[in-house]
């Protein structure tokens, strides 16, 4: 028997469990000792020392990380077939973009007072008696220009929806 096959034969078995135990996929884990022992062939010459086990060991390692740090980068492979149809489509998530852009638009379009206190109680969180401090106005006042905000918000964001259309006479 050749020395070299006699040396990395019998680590085989302990090879194929460790990878076995790092990937939990048998037939991975057989490809990547496979290639763990073709590079101990190949390299059999730039080996040091006499220690065979821990060499190869040191191989089928490094072949595991680097298995693994590809494997999180790519994700998971399934086969076409076992994937759920409904898993293959996405929807479409451009309309977040537009609706972002479209009321943005509709906020720099209302009155400043409006746009103030709309945007300290919907997005700070203010009461309605912070933003009367705040604004230095009273709470009716408050009031009155958050309800205006809404309904003026509300119309020019449905404005935004209808195509506008010249009229050709």
């Amino acid at each position: 028997m050749d020395p070299l096959a006699a040396a990395i034969e019998p680590l085989i078995p302990g090879l194929r469990r460790y990878a076995r135990s790092w990937l939990r996929d048998p037939a991975m884990a057989d490809d990547v000792v496979q290639d763990c022992l073709e590079r101990a062939v190949g390299r059999w010459r730039q080996r040091r020392g006499a220690e065979v086990r821990p060499w190869v060991y040191a191989i089928l390692h490094n072949l595991l990380v680097d298995h693994q740090r590809q494997h999180s980068r790519r994700g998971t492979a399934v086969p076409l077939h076992l994937v759920d149809d409904a898993a293959l489509g996405r929807p479409a998530d451009q309309d977040v973009g537009l609706h972002h852009r479209d009321l943005l638009r509709a906020l720099d379009a209302l009155p400043e007072e409006q746009r103030t206190v709309l945007l300290l109680i919907s997005v700070e969180g203010l009461s309605y008696g912070e933003v009367a401090a705040v604004v230095g106005v009273p709470l009716g006042t408050v009031m009155s220009r958050i309800s205006r905000a809404r309904d003026r918000l509300a119309t020019l964001l449905r404005e935004g929806e209808r195509p506008r259309l010249r009229s050709i006479r």
